[in-house]
């Protein structure tokens, strides 16, 4: 197997390259949010139809089965999301009777190879802030990663563990964790109708009320995902926010 770095730094670029030549304009789903706090024995469900202008997440969302409208960011999250190759901020606080999610998506960008040398035989790309490898059930057609914060990549979410689909040679599956405290986030990916989605997030963290510290669990799947040509609805079919284009 090729060194974990190289083949790290090739995953993140041919997933970019992926998820941008072949990005949806609108998309339709139905959401379903268990809620939890196991330690406490409670827990709530969210469920809603969720139709999405990709370009600058703008939603018009449906509490089911017939509850409110509302619109703004897709909830939970937005299904069409490179946390490997694209920046991004986020903020996602949960409790039984409330999730807020905040997930501003900036342009993907590809990391650069170093440039061939004549007098170089063999090259790895470096970078200080995170240090992947093999996990042993790895194999040529399905690599599965595990990768490290360092000291210099300071302080948040960062991809713990990365596996890739033998088939579409895109990630399945990615966990984030934070370097702070027992908070992670997984996400699991499928290829639908030749576009790479989110088919579930579980996002874990700890809570503090009072005295108390106990763990909260949002866990989400999306299902009927479909990628209308066109605007589902008259009010998804203005104009987005500009975004850069990716470099």
């Amino acid at each position: 197997m090729i060194p974990p770095d190289v083949a790290l730094v090739r995953l993140i670029n041919s997933t970019a390259a992926y998820f941008t030549q072949n990005a949806p304009a609108y998309i339709t789903y139905t959401e379903h949010t268990h809620i939890s706090a196991p330690s406490l024995g409670r827990s709530q469900d969210i469920n809603r139809a969720v139709q999405v202008r990709q370009a600058d997440d703008y939603a018009i969302m449906q509490d089911l089965p017939k509850g409110a409208e509302r619109v703004g960011q897709a909830f939970p999250i937005i299904p069409y999301f490179d946390p490997l190759g694209q920046a991004y901020s986020f903020s996602w606080t949960a409790n039984l009777k409330n999730v807020q999610i905040t997930l501003e998506r900036k342009p993907v960008v590809a990391w650069q190879m170093p440039a061939g040398n004549p007098g170089v035989t063999a090259f790895i790309p470096y970078a200080s802030f995170w240090v992947p490898s093999y996990l042993p059930d790895s194999t040529d057609a399905q690599p599965h990663f595990r990768i490290t914060a360092t000291a210099d990549y300071g302080r948040g979410i960062y991809p713990y563990d990365v596996v890739v689909d033998a088939h579409s040679q895109l990630p399945s599956h990615v966990e984030l964790r934070s370097t702070e405290d027992s908070e992670s986030i997984v996400l699991e990916y499928g290829v639908i109708q030749g576009h790479w989605v989110m088919t579930r997030a579980t996002y874990t963290a700890p809570e503090h009320f009072g005295p108390m510290t106990f763990t909260i669990i949002t866990d989400t799947t999306y299902d009927n995902i479909a990628f209308p040509p066109t605007a589902p609805d008259p009010r998804l079919a203005g104009t987005p926010v500009p975004v850069p284009a990716p470099t």
